[in-house]
């Protein structure tokens, strides 16, 4: 009984949900590969469609809302898909681990679909983009949250310098690369710091002023709605 009890409470221990996030992202991208019959299915703007990444049309004329989250586990190209399951297993264990599954699972899922309203909103309408980016930012932006309540930790203070000056150097390379979809990034960040901030972090001591994240948590939500209702009025449809 010792034994199975200690298996559970490793287990919950564990990075599960990143776990979970890694290999339904696995499964989505050697399918779309095999729908390609070995010839870079996952690089086909058809399949792509098919499989739900960010495209305007469906969610104009078809009102294809689940194109805000499947995009999240779609990647395009062995190389896309393999750095963002590198950056997704080191990053998000480490957020997992301090925010705990629950909160984590939720930060990353709504950082991913934040940045792709903000793509959806502002991004260029003929472009179809899809990536764990949207989500990984919004992980990189729960890491400067950290840094500022253990400012008084010297090894988390200097993990979010690192994440910044990261942060820092993607943003002027999205600047003069046209493959990038640097609105998708930007609304992951700016997401998943009003998530941080509004989720907190489950630790004494270290928490959020609560008036903080009743403001995070309602300004998420306003801004989300605005700009699902902005990018269907700058196209002249309506919700």
């Amino acid at each position: 009984m010792k034994t199975s009890l200690k298996i559970v409470k490793d287990w919950r221990q564990r990075p599960y949900v990143t776990y979970f996030f890694l290999l339904l992202q696995t499964i989505l991208f050697l399918w779309m590969e095999i729908a390609g019959y070995g010839f870079g299915g996952s690089q086909n703007v058809m399949i792509l469609d098919q499989f739900g990444a960010m495209e305007r049309s469906g969610i104009l004329y078809q009102h294809e809302y689940w194109r805000f989250v499947l995009p999240i586990f779609l990647h395009i190209g062995w190389a896309h898909f393999a750095i963002n399951s590198v950056t997704l297993y080191f990053i998000g264990e480490q957020v997992e681990m301090i925010y705990g599954h629950f909160r984590y699972f939720w930060l990353y899922l709504l950082s991913g679909v934040a940045g792709n309203v903000v793509s959806f909103a502002f991004g260029n309408a003929n472009a179809i983009s899809a990536g764990a980016s949207t989500a990984l930012f919004g992980l990189f932006a729960a890491f400067i949250v950290l840094g500022r309540l253990f400012k008084d930790n010297p090894a988390i203070s200097m993990l979010v310098q690192r994440y910044l000056v990261f942060i820092g150097m993607n943003f002027i390379f999205n600047l003069f690369s046209s493959t990038v979809d640097m609105f998708g990034h930007i609304g992951g960040f700016v997401g998943g710091l009003l998530l941080a901030v509004s989720f907190n972090v489950p630790i004494k001591d270290r928490e959020v002023n609560l008036h903080e994240r009743i403001v995070s948590g309602v300004l998420f939500v306003f801004l989300l709605g605005i700009l699902v209702i902005y990018g269907f009025k700058k196209y002249g449809f309506t919700i």
